[in-house]
């Protein structure tokens, strides 16, 4: 079972893969028909779901609601011991990123055999020498 973390970047595709400006949706749906399958095992911080809702209301403010309440349903596992916020606050502190980005990342990075999966280039960049980070666009393992 391949074990991730998945940004709100990501978490957006699978709900708005019709949107226009929307890259590596099919990367997107692969990751999440393989959560469904059970071949994927999603692990999340604690402030996911509030960040993914932030995202939703400003992008598609008619489906939300019935978005979130969709995600909520999933039940997906919640790291949020104090070694995630103290790795977080360390990787806000050195790459110069908003904790909400490096608590993704810290989850991944203090679980074994996790990865980030993101699409935000610009953190991954900053973020690549720490490990245990992927861009969505280079999923390739589903």
């Amino acid at each position: 079972m391949t074990r991730v973390v998945v940004d709100a970047s990501v978490v957006v595709k699978w709900l708005l893969p019709q949107r226009e400006d929307e890259a590596d949706v099919e990367q997107a749906l692969r990751l999440i028909e393989g959560l469904r399958s059970g071949r994927v095992r999603v692990f999340q911080p604690v402030h996911w779901l509030a960040e993914t809702a932030a995202v939703l209301v400003r992008l598609s403010p008619e489906t939300a609601a019935a978005d979130v309440a969709d995600l909520y349903t999933m039940d997906l596992p919640i790291e949020n011991g104090p070694n995630v916020y103290l790795t977080a606050c360390e990787l806000a502190r050195s790459l110069n990123h908003h904790v909400f980005d490096t608590l993704y990342h810290a989850v991944a990075l203090t679980l074994p055999d996790t990865v980030l999966i993101t699409a935000d280039v610009r953190y991954e960049r900053a973020a690549r020498q720490r490990g245990s980070i992927m861009l969505l666009s280079d999923l390739s393992f589903l």
